[in-house]
């Protein structure tokens, strides 16, 4: 048998007459009065500033200390050195000096921090070569033309790690020295200088190449390094073999850009299997003796370090305590005006009428 013919006409169109297709399914369709408003406003107020005041008291019990070393102490000399570009290669070595007036308990991350450099540049973004940076042997030597011009050298060697974002890596280092708060022989403060990276970006994005049994200097042979860089990608780290190569975790935290132009990133992690720093950072006097690289008067910038702890909550980020405490002003401001206009034109009709 064949298919009964469709309708056709005028009705052939018509929605079936079902509970769905002609809308009488059971609905609840709220009164808003101001007996259920206004309750409703006040009890958001309330939990917005209860959360607002919880969330400040967890950010304040963070400690921060930050440490601009643009130009303090002896990094002056530093900084006008690294004005001119000529003088790029030669070192320059600065000390500064701070102290710490309340210990930082628990674990300790320090941070380096810059100011007014602008990482989410499009251009500056996109001047990468992900197929490299994961291993890839054919984009070892053939980086991508996103990477222009710090694709090959004037000599037409591929550079690796290509690009604008690996060319600019922040190359300053830090040792940092406690002095005790006398005359005490000063005492290196041990950092953790590996296991600071995500998991994904360690073992997944980022992959050194693999070309037989060949070693990371043989695979990187007839590569350069990036026109900044003082040392070749793999021989970043000489102290821990690990860690060179692109999975460098300097080099990944690098690549990972900034969303904002003032940021910082992860430097080290306190290791506190050393006595005086099992419980964390002793109050007391501290230098801090640095490798002056990165310049930062091109950009009109200042770069820093930051010492913090951090909770739950992360590090001393006042910001969403705020906007909970000013929503909840705003809410309350609306829930009185409400009342207001409710006690005086709603509790009587004719008011409105009027």
């Amino acid at each position: 048998m064949g298919k009964p013919k469709a309708n056709t006409g005028p009705l052939a169109r018509r929605p079936d007459n079902s509970a769905f297709k002609q809308q009488r399914l059971p609905a609840w369709s709220p009164m808003l009065t101001a007996n259920t408003v206004l309750p409703f406003f006040y009890l958001m107020a309330v939990l917005c500033m209860l959360l607002g005041v919880w969330l400040l008291l967890t950010v304040q019990r963070t400690q921060e200390l930050k440490v601009d070393y643009t130009q303090a102490g002896s990094c002056d000399k530093c900084f006008e050195q690294r004005k001119n570009v000529s003088n790029a290669l030669q070192k320059c070595n600065c000390t500064v000096v701070f102290s710490v007036e309340e210990a930082f308990k628990g674990n300790v991350f320090i941070y380096y921090g810059l100011y007014n450099f602008h990482q989410n540049l499009r251009r500056y973004m996109d001047s990468r070569d992900d197929g490299q940076m994961v291993g890839r042997s054919n984009n070892l030597k053939n980086p991508s033309s996103y990477c222009e011009p710090f694709a090959r050298d004037p000599n037409g060697l591929p550079i690796a790690p290509c690009g604008a974002v690996a060319n600019s890596i922040f190359n300053d280092s830090f040792t940092l020295m406690y002095h005790g708060s006398g005359t005490a022989t000063p005492k290196q403060v041990p950092l953790h200088r590996t296991g600071i990276t995500w998991y994904t970006d360690k073992n997944v994005k980022y992959r050194n190449p693999q070309v037989g049994n060949q070693t990371l200097v043989q695979v990187f042979e007839g590569t350069v390094p990036p026109p900044y860089w003082q040392k070749a990608v793999y021989n970043l780290d000489p102290y821990e073999p690990n860690n060179n190569g692109f999975i460098n975790e300097d080099l990944i935290i690098w690549m990972r850009e900034a969303a904002f132009p003032n940021f910082k990133k992860l430097y080290g992690v306190l290791n506190r299997n050393f006595e005086p720093f099992g419980k964390g950072l002793p109050a007391g006097n501290y230098s801090m003796e640095i490798s002056y690289n990165f310049p930062v008067e091109y950009f009109r910038g200042r770069k820093g370090v930051i010492l913090s702890t951090v909770s739950w909550f992360g590090g001393q980020n006042h910001f969403l305590p705020i906007a909970y405490l000013v929503t909840s002003g705003l809410i309350l401001l609306i829930a009185v005006a409400l009342t207001v206009v409710w006690w005086k034109f709603g509790k009587n009709s004719k008011n409105m009428e009027e």
